[in-house]
């Protein structure tokens, strides 16, 4: 053999040897087998060894072990089954207005557009369904998706602010899946609930809880809620709250978090009885809008001027400016300058408090005022009257305001146009009470029907003391209504009629 041939096996025996033997170590210290050296034999997963393992085949317990439990999760699944197609997604579409001012001090409106998304819950056969009011307010399109996935669009038939509630038409083809109101006066605390909706535009959402109090209140248009602990987020809005029959026992209308920038659920949510609901439901349906009670009182809170102008020293109530001609209130002889004390027997603590009270009272209804009249507790009776639209503009209105709370009081008497003066020592000694008028401003609304040296005695009927009464009287009835007053002129008594500002002003 060619001795260079030799030496060239030689040293490739050397290195194949050497190859080997590394290896050799390297897989016994891993703790692997000789076929690892060996192509085709090593395992596909490099160096890793399968686990054993067995897998049970039974569970823990059986069905006679949770008998019970197993009936009651069926249960839950057939409840939802039969609740969750009449549920519906609600998607808005609107337009957000900003008032601008650029570099030049000239204002500018820029529109945006906006996007909304709520529930709602399908309540007739001809597809009418409840939202609440929140959800579809100043929304130009509104679109509702079903439990299908079809998606339609809708109508606003009719809305109550007061209560958030509003009743949409969808505009497709039955049949549809409607849900029962039930009695929500049947309610207890303790018992279980569903909350079904569209948290966060996640879809059809499912959660149980149980009514954690009754007659709760959020603020003083928001009253007599259910409170429930079942999870309701944003976008829950709208949707039904259900008890083990699949009765609608309240509309899910808010919840309570601390991070009001990015509220979310903290076990607490808010929903509007069914009974409430029903009626709204029916109101609107029938007659387009929701019968409210009317009382016939312009009212403004205990303010320091107020209570300084008729003495008023008590913790609680609101003070009657002016009655209107024919109302309950004039019937029942609740006079200006009353304190409204109690209605129905609850303390009144605002006038948005008392409007919500009356506008929930059905027309006919006998209520009960407890009224402080000079010092004196007096209990009176007032047969509930229904509101029309021209009630609602003359003093109750659906956000609490009081009448002329759109208009700065300072800006009514501006438009007056009059200045006056309590009376003096000696004008008193003679018998006289009122205010006397001083100036009269020309164009204004005073001008021409009141003069310099005027003494004013009344207004509305309501007797004047001083000049302080005769200014919130006019600031609180000259924005809403024609305003009568009884006035001493030239050794007789007068009465001027001063017409109600026009809306432009």
């Amino acid at each position: 053999m060619n001795p260079g041939l030799r030496r060239l096996l030689a040293l490739l025996t050397v290195f194949a040897v050497a190859f080997l033997t590394v290896s050799g170590l390297r897989v016994w210290r891993s703790g692997g087998t000789w076929r690892e050296l060996i192509p085709g034999l090593a395992p596909p997963t490099g160096h890793f060894r399968p686990e054993h393992f067995t897998l049970p085949d039974q569970a823990p317990l059986n069905l006679k072990d949770t008998e019970l439990l197993t009936r009651l999760n069926d249960e839950y699944a057939r409840v939802t089954e039969a609740v969750v197609p009449s549920v519906i997604s609600i998607d808005t579409v609107g337009v957000r207005t900003e008032r601008m001012m650029d570099g030049w001090g000239r204002t500018q409106i820029r529109r945006f557009p906006t996007q909304g998304q709520g529930s709602g819950v399908i309540v007739t056969k001809e597809g009418h369904a409840i939202t609440n009011h929140h959800v579809i307010a100043g929304q130009q399109k509104i679109h509702v998706t079903l439990h299908n996935g079809k998606t339609y669009p809708a109508t606003l038939v009719g809305e109550d602010s007061l209560l958030d509630i509003a009743v949409l038409k969808i505009d497709g083809a039955p049949p549809f899946s409607p849900l029962k109101l039930g009695d929500s006066s049947q309610v207890r605390v303790g018992q279980m609930v569903f909350a079904i909706g569209n948290p966060f535009g996640l879809g059809e959402t499912v959660t149980q809880g149980i009514i954690s109090a009754r007659e709760r209140s959020l603020s003083d248009n928001q009253r007599d809620l259910f409170q429930t602990d079942a999870a309701i987020n944003p976008g829950n809005s709208g949707g039904p709250l259900v008890n083990l029959h699949g009765e609608i026992i309240g509309i899910n209308a808010a919840i309570y978090s601390k991070d009001k920038e990015n509220p979310g659920f903290q076990g607490v949510g808010f929903s509007i009885p069914s009974n409430d609901v029903k009626d709204a439901l029916f109101q609107i349906l029938e007659r387009g809008r929701p019968l409210r009670g009317f009382l016939g009182v312009q009212m403004r809170d205990l303010d320091p001027a107020v209570r300084s102008a008729i003495h008023f020293d008590g913790d609680s109530g609101v003070a009657v400016l002016g009655i209107s001609p024919g109302s309950p209130a004039a019937t029942a002889g609740i006079q200006p300058w009353d304190v409204v004390l109690s209605y129905n027997g609850e303390t009144i603590h605002s006038t948005s408090q008392l409007i919500g009270l009356v506008q929930r009272s059905r027309a006919g209804q006998t209520a009960t005022l407890k009224i402080w009249r000079r010092s004196e507790t007096l209990e009176i009776k007032a047969a509930i009257a229904e509101s029309t639209p021209v009630d609602a503009q003359a003093g109750q209105t659906d956000d609490g305001k009081t009448p002329g709370g759109s208009r700065d009081p300072n800006q009514v008497l501006q438009r007056i146009g009059i200045v006056a003066r309590d009376l003096s020592p000696t004008e008193q000694l003679r018998g006289f009470r009122g205010a006397v008028i001083t100036q009269v401003a020309a164009q204004s609304l005073a001008d021409g029907r009141i003069r310099a040296g005027d003494l004013v005695l009344a207004v509305n009927q309501a007797q004047i003391s001083d000049a302080n009464e005769l200014l919130l009287h006019l600031a609180a009835s000259a924005s809403i209504q024609r305003t009568s007053l009884q006035i001493f002129r030239d050794g007789r008594q007068v009465r001027v009629n001063l017409p109600a500002l026009a809306k432009e002003d």
